[in-house]
């Protein structure tokens, strides 16, 4: 387990402990800037540790791996947002990383505010999971990451929200951006 789950996993019971007691949720308090850019380093340096020494790593050649490349991580791009239920939800068949097919029901939207500009995105769950999943692609897409878009895994937040964190953006696993 990373360092973000087991933060999912401890907010996730506070907020279990503050519905009971009818206290403010944690969502309510951002994590301090600085506890959170170094959270957001610690999970990039244990996920770049994983791909060069892992026998799961999907790399082919390790050795010569130093990381990926990352964005610096800016709280300006964590999100607390409400889920706009979709009225019916849409099932789809998502094509994988690896070019597999799954089934995933669109179940509402998320909209933001990114710079100055409105943005709404759709958010999905596995037909097998209770998982959220939200595919995206932005003015770096084809520039300065891939081409057809990154992932986010948004977290389900207490009455209705979501925590939507860019700076956990990722790229399928088949596409590795170049080595540092």
């Amino acid at each position: 387990m990373g360092i973000l789950d087991s933060i999912k996993q401890a907010i996730r019971r506070e907020q279990a402990q503050a519905s009971d007691q009818n206290t403010s949720a944690p969502e309510d308090t951002e994590p301090s800037p600085s506890f959170y850019i170094d959270t957001i380093e610690l999970d990039r340096a244990e996920k770049d540790r994983f791909f060069r020494t892992s026998p799961y790593s999907p790399l082919e050649d390790r050795m010569s791996f130093s990381g990926l490349n990352y964005y610096p991580p800016d709280p300006a791009y964590r999100f607390t947002l409400p889920l706009h239920a979709a009225e019916e939800p849409e099932e789809l068949i998502l094509q994988t990383s690896t070019g597999d097919e799954q089934p995933f029901v669109r179940i509402g939207t998320v909209e933001f505010e990114i710079e100055g500009q409105p943005a709404q995105l759709a958010v999905y769950q596995s037909a097998h999971h209770d998982d959220l999943f939200l595919p995206f692609r932005d003015a770096t897409s084809g520039q300065e990451t891939y081409g057809a878009g990154r992932y986010l895994e948004p977290v389900e937040l207490a009455r209705g929200k979501l925590l939507v964190d860019f700076n956990l953006a990722y790229n399928p696993l088949y596409v590795f951006p170049t080595l540092k």
